[in-house]
């Protein structure tokens, strides 16, 4: 097992279908294999939390998923509540249309919110949907995102059109250097693809193939 990757790998379980039993599965393997977090939805944190209480596997979740739609005071409301409920991650979802619209003051806002309401010490990560979104928007939009205060800019939700790819990754860091990370998620299922996106700038991997990447002989 590759244990370096495994710490680099965010262990995903995002169907709307979850069941408790899932997040139970997941929790167990993110101990047993060490890696960064299990990344679920809101409504399972908790459950999580407990389950991996002095693991050292930490706690992500999603705000605003799958589309970035909603207004900025339901994805702060929505990011309080997960962290009081013991989320120590955050993965939101950029408003794609404000920023189609170049309507960036409200992209800024929205993210900044965000952040707030998260509050010190949580991680936030910025999910870009960059299938929607031309180089020229990527680039935006790492901007906004670091002006924001986020930690990361993410690839993909995974439930778009298409997921990580390298060259998007490339875009983001250049837009970024080494002042924000990047996560990529979306369609990642093997080895090779894994470190196509770390070679191409990504600390962190969000995959449901976990266990699989990391096996990889």
């Amino acid at each position: 097992m590759n244990t370096k990757l495994a710490k680099m790998i965010d262990h995903t379980l995002l169907k709307p279908e979850a069941t408790e039993e899932g997040v139970k599965q997941l929790c167990a393997e993110a101990r047993e294999y060490g890696f960064a977090s299990v990344c679920i939805n809101p409504v399972q944190v908790k459950l999580a939390a407990k389950l991996l209480a002095g693991s050292g596997v930490k706690v992500c979740t999603v705000i605003g998923f799958p589309l970035g739609a909603c207004v900025s005071a339901v994805k702060a409301f929505e990011a309080k509540t997960a962290v009081e409920q013991g989320a120590e991650e955050v993965d939101m979802v950029l408003n794609i249309g404000a920023l189609k619209d170049k309507n960036y003051a409200l992209v800024e806002s929205d993210v900044r919110e965000v952040v707030k309401a998260s509050g010190k010490g949580i991680v936030v990560k910025v999910i870009l949907e960059n299938c929607l979104l031309d180089s020229d928007e990527i680039t935006k939009a790492c901007q906004l995102c670091e002006a924001a205060g986020a930690d990361f800019v993410k690839t993909s939700t995974g439930f778009n059109k298409s997921g990580a790819k390298a060259e998007d990754i490339r875009t983001m860091k250049a837009a970024v250097g080494d002042r924000m990370k990047i996560k990529a998620a979306g369609g990642i299922r093997d080895y090779e693809t894994a470190m196509a996106m770390i070679d191409a700038g990504a600390v962190r991997i969000g995959a449901s193939k976990s266990i699989e990447i990391v096996n990889h002989e």
